[in-house]
């Protein structure tokens, strides 16, 4: 025990690098989402993330937009805690047999318009976990998906040109029912 704790007394830590800086990319892509939203819908873009039986390494990176490096509610991104209160239902993961009604009741909640994004690669069709016994499958087996992002898990800035791209498509497009 001992030599243990000299040993971590010298060691350094194991942690990653931190991103690269690139703040005026990323304050860019925030505010071009920002100013996106407000012409489109006349307001601030509200959020509710829901994690329908992912791994957490999605979530990770999502919770990551609200982090003080790229803090995105400046730029008028909002998560809120009731889906009564969102304009987006981010969904994460697999959708698990135990989450598919849970999930299909969250997005009756939405108040319409109302829009799906599918966060990761599980999300879009099982990802590693398909074929399990315990996956329903993909998100668009349960609720209709607008958009798709890819990647597994899908960086901060990937999530920002996501969401950037279902606003992009808002104004000639209807939500899916």
């Amino acid at each position: 025990m001992r030599k243990l704790l000299f040993e971590s007394l010298f060691a350094k830590p194991l942690t990653e690098a931190a991103p690269a800086p690139d703040d005026a990319a990323t304050a860019e892509l925030a505010a071009l989402v920002e100013a996106t939203a407000r012409r489109k819908l006349g307001r601030s873009l509200a959020i509710r993330e829901v994690d329908a039986g992912s791994c957490n390494g999605c979530e990770l990176e999502i919770h990551a937009l609200n982090n003080a490096y790229y803090d995105v509610e400046r730029f008028g991104l909002r998560f809120v805690a009731s889906p009564r209160h969102a304009d987006v239902l981010m969904v994460t993961g697999p959708v698990t047999h135990n989450m598919r009604e849970a999930l299909r009741l969250t997005y009756d909640a939405v108040p319409g318009p109302k829009w799906v994004v599918a966060v990761g690669d599980c999300a879009r069709d099982g990802g590693c976990f398909a074929g399990s016994y315990a996956i329903a499958g993909g998100v668009s087996a349960v609720i209709p998906v607008d958009v798709h992002i890819p990647g597994c898990p899908p960086p901060p800035l990937q999530i920002l040109r996501g969401l950037l791209a279902l606003l992009e498509g808002v104004a000639g497009h209807k939500p899916a029912r």
